[in-house]
């Protein structure tokens, strides 16, 4: 739980805010469909996220009008579930997937969700303040091979280091 911490302390001190370079947050953003449980599908390594599998994030809204944001991995080393519980709020309009994420104190740093399955929100490409943050997410703990081949190629188009990827075991 402390390395877990001490990573998105390091995360959100390095990147703060702002967004990677062609990489555009989606418009028409709407928060009560994005609500609920997502699955961690693939993402870039990080020491926060090191050794979990099954990770999640649950979305709800806070009493401030913020977004409450708990993410949740089974920790194969430490044999235990690992949980942490942060706040979000949009940067600028409340329809462009744009957010500041908190899981300590002041400090921010960027979610943006820059894909989204317009329909019905089943999975989102998401990205922090540079390339080196990217991640995968589904309503479904696993997906289509055309969808992971869909992020894969988006993603490199970006420029983002897709041989670098982690596929998350959910089970």
């Amino acid at each position: 739980m402390k390395k877990l911490i001490v990573g998105i302390v390091s995360l959100l001190l390095a990147g703060c805010l702002g967004y990677p370079k062609n990489v555009e947050p989606v418009k028409g953003f709407e928060l009560e469909k994005y609500l609920g449980k997502w699955y961690e599908i693939a993402r870039l390594d990080h020491s926060f996220e090191r050794n979990l599998e099954q990770i999640s994030a649950e979305y709800s809204v806070r009493e401030d009008g913020g977004v409450r944001v708990k993410n949740r991995g089974f920790s194969i080393k430490e044999k235990k579930w690992n949980e942490v519980v942060g706040k979000a709020y949009f940067v600028g309009e409340p329809d462009e997937g744009y957010l500041k994420v908190s899981f300590l104190g002041p400090f921010y740093g960027s979610y943006v969700i820059f894909e989204l399955d317009q329909n019905d929100y089943q999975y989102a490409f998401v990205s922090g303040p540079n390339k080196s943050y990217l991640w995968f997410l589904s309503r479904t703990p696993t997906v289509s091979f055309e969808l992971k081949e869909k992020f894969q190629k988006r993603a490199k188009a970006l420029g983002y280091k897709t041989e670098e990827l982690i596929w998350v075991k959910q089970k």
